[in-house]
């Protein structure tokens, strides 16, 4: 069965199937922070969505990431591997991109377990 939630004009946040949760991509609210707060600010949103999902982020099982300034890589990697327990880092993929819109530094798109 698959279901969906979250229905925005482009996208639903989530589609659940089974067990497997599919997020949209997720981008920060206050794009004056620099790439650190972006990504904290992302990674804190997708927990929320994860838990009103019947989820949490122990369960990410895989993630991409995508940045519009690929030379601020290092500080989302720190801020990355603060915000997940060392033995539940997801599988991962970094993309550069041109851009993500006005402001927006990092978007991420994950795939969960429920």
């Amino acid at each position: 069965m698959i279901e969906r939630t979250g229905q925005g004009s482009y996208f639903h946040r989530v589609v659940k199937h089974d067990a497997t949760l599919y997020l949209s991509g997720v981008v920060a609210d206050d794009l004056s922070a620099q790439m650190a707060g972006q990504t904290k600010q992302v990674l804190d949103k997708i927990a929320n969505v994860l838990v009103g999902a019947g989820s949490d982020a122990s369960k990410i099982l895989s993630a991409t990431v995508y940045l519009s300034d690929f030379g601020a890589k290092d500080a989302m990697n720190e801020v990355w591997k603060a915000w997940f327990a060392a033995d539940q880092l997801p599988s991962r993929a970094t993309v550069g991109v041109a851009t993500l819109g006005q402001g927006v530094l990092i978007e991420v798109v994950v795939t969960a377990a429920r």
